[in-house]
């Protein structure tokens, strides 16, 4: 097949989030099919990266969106109904080279990733096109709403998020697929919009490169977060468990160290920074962080989709304490290399109780091995999104 994907980032490199999920299912559907690419460039030093995606993808189109030109579309969508996510992605340059693409090849269907590029689907001329979510951004919004911690954050969180819902409602019914990454997610937007056409494409992990090797569940003396650190549901979990949980499990285990592990940490958490905390910015081997972890912790208390962190170090054999955010997409039982805790004091008793016992470790991040490679390696997700591809034709 000859496929189109158009992202909102360049999918390079492929070290966390929407990047990791572009690069990886162009890299397994490339092996079968004709893969080509359109995204915008953060900066023009992403440039760079194109060779290597060249590797991947058939043809490489990047789109520079300067900062400038994106604060001024936001501006003026503040007098319009369009949500400002949306709007910050508005590019004639990116209209421009789809139409291109499309006029030059004859494609089986087209990719689009998040619902900031929807609106480009009129520049597509074909009726196989499937919208990829992250997650249902209304309902990330509305838990920012719920979480906003003073009055004018609030305003704004509601006012972006009732556009995004009304938005949503319009927008996701003119797809013939629309997919997202967990069950809760699907349910979400099936009961807002009355939608038919959603289905599940789960987040995956490359196993070939994040895999255990003898995880040393002796160590009980790191435990690890991991994440990009200038997004608003990290920021607020790590500021949350150093605060409020850290000091009750420093009391039974006081050399304990939390390590928060992820680029572009903000003041807020740098300040978090301890002889306990160690924030170790950008990490290029995140399997050796894994390794020498001995439990992942993902106290998020806002935010939707599934976490790349809690399926990375299910993959590593690590066992994950997370909140039900990021849990309820798995698809899995508390307990399957993933304890979910609804609250504080849980949260914090499952960690003791962990750090206690290396057997239950062990036992609890092998379980979350065999679950990742059973149904998480990106080889089995790409073949989820080829088969929805062949349904569509």
């Amino acid at each position: 097949m000859k496929l189109l994907f158009i992202a909102n980032r360049i999918p390079y490199p492929p070290f966390r989030g929407d990047k990791l999920k572009i690069y990886h299912l162009g890299k397994c559907l490339s092996a079968l099919n004709e893969v080509h690419l359109i995204a915008f460039l953060e900066n023009k030093n992403d440039l760079q990266y194109k060779k290597e995606l060249e590797k991947i993808f058939a043809s490489v189109t990047l789109i520079s969106l300067p900062k400038w030109k994106s604060y001024i579309n936001v501006l003026l969508a503040l007098f319009g109904s369009l949500p400002l996510q949306v709007a910050y992605f508005r590019s004639s340059k990116m209209r421009k080279a789809i139409k291109e693409q499309i006029y030059l090849n004859e494609f089986d269907a087209v990719h689009i990733q998040h619902i900031r590029m929807a609106p480009y689907s009129k520049d597509v001329a074909a009726k196989n096109i499937i919208l990829d979510l992250p997650d249902a951004y209304s309902m990330y919004w509305d838990r920012r709403v719920k979480s906003a911690k003073n009055t004018i954050q609030k305003y704004f969180n509601k006012f972006e998020r009732n556009r995004l819902w009304r938005y949503e409602h319009v927008v996701l019914k003119a797809f013939p697929k629309v997919l997202v990454c967990s069950r809760e997610d699907a349910d979400y937007l099936k009961a807002e919009h009355n939608l038919s056409n959603v289905s599940l494409l789960p987040n995956g992990v490359d196993t070939d490169l994040f895999n255990s090797t003898a995880h040393d569940y002796e160590n009980n003396s790191v435990l690890l977060f991991t994440g990009n650190m200038d997004y608003a549901p990290n920021i607020d979990a790590v500021t949350y468990f150093v605060n409020d949980i850290l000091p009750r499990i420093r009391k039974e285990f006081p050399d304990i160290k939390f390590v928060i592990a992820g680029q572009r940490p903000v003041k807020s958490v740098l300040a978090l920074a301890s002889d306990q905390v160690v924030i170790t910015g950008f990490v290029k081997d995140f399997p050796s962080v894994y390794r020498s972890a001995s439990i992942v912790v993902a106290p998020l208390r806002f935010g939707a989709g599934t976490q790349n962190k809690v399926l990375e170090a299910m993959a590593m054999a690590v066992p994950v304490v997370c909140t039900h955010i990021g849990f309820q997409g798995l698809g899995v039982a508390s307990g399957e290399g993933v304890y979910m805790e609804s609250n504080k004091e849980a949260f914090t008793n499952r960690i003791l109780t962990l750090l206690g016992n290396n057997a239950i470790r062990k036992s609890v991040g092998e379980k979350g091995m065999q679950v990742v490679q059973s149904k998480f390696d990106w080889k089995k997700v790409a073949q989820q999104l080829q088969d929805y591809f062949t349904a569509l034709n």
